[in-house]
């Protein structure tokens, strides 16, 4: 369950609302006239690898070796 507080009771005792998301790990939420417009959250890096990433972004390469636009080039 996040904490909501508004904005002006944010910017009173921020360091004090950061120093509970880094002990409790929950966030709180910062509201504007009621609205959530922020959410203050521990941070978690991300521990996937980065070849993942382009993992399945090559669907198929016919000749790897061939040269690149072989016929674009002209001779001068």
């Amino acid at each position: 369950m996040s904490v909501q507080v508004s904005k002006s009771q944010f910017k009173a005792k921020a360091l004090e609302f950061f120093r509970q998301v880094e002990t409790s790990g929950e966030p709180v939420v910062v509201t504007d006239h009621g609205q959530p417009k922020l959410e203050i959250r521990p941070y978690k890096p991300h521990t996937r690898n980065p070849l993942d990433v382009l993992r399945g972004s090559v669907l198929r390469y016919d000749n790897p070796t061939a040269p690149v636009a072989e016929d674009d080039w002209e001779a001068l």
